[in-house]
């Protein structure tokens, strides 16, 4: 009786792990052992810059909200300082959304937080 290799399951694993491996270059798509390690390692890289993409985007509004500040005649720092004490609990995503598209707006918010820090 011959050996039975579970031959099937092996090639829809092997063709699956390829499938993952599309679009990368030369070996790295067409040869099984290559293409484990560069999906394993594509894999890997993704799950960090998950979360690598939720800290640059923090940074981006902190920037936006930092420039919109200083043009109203306060610093970042002090201005969610200011925010805190005035019981403003806006996030900051929604802050530079605020000091993007509605300067008079932001404007108000500013001279709120300014006026608790005096």
């Amino acid at each position: 009786m011959p050996r039975a290799t579970n031959g099937p399951a092996s090639r829809r694993r092997r063709n699956n792990r390829l499938k993952l491996a599309k679009g990368f270059r030369g070996a790295r798509s067409k040869l099984f052992r290559q293409a484990t390690e560069a999906v394993d390692r594509a894999q890997a890289m993704a799950y960090v810059h998950r979360k690598h993409k939720k800290r640059n985007f923090r940074r981006l509004w902190i920037v936006r909200v930092n420039a919109a500040c200083r043009m109203n005649g306060i610093s970042y720092s002090r201005f969610i300082d200011g925010c805190n004490k005035a019981g403003i609990t806006i996030n900051r995503k929604m802050l530079s959304e605020i000091a993007i598209h509605d300067a008079e707006g932001f404007a108000k918010v500013v001279e709120t937080a300014k006026a608790k820090i005096a």
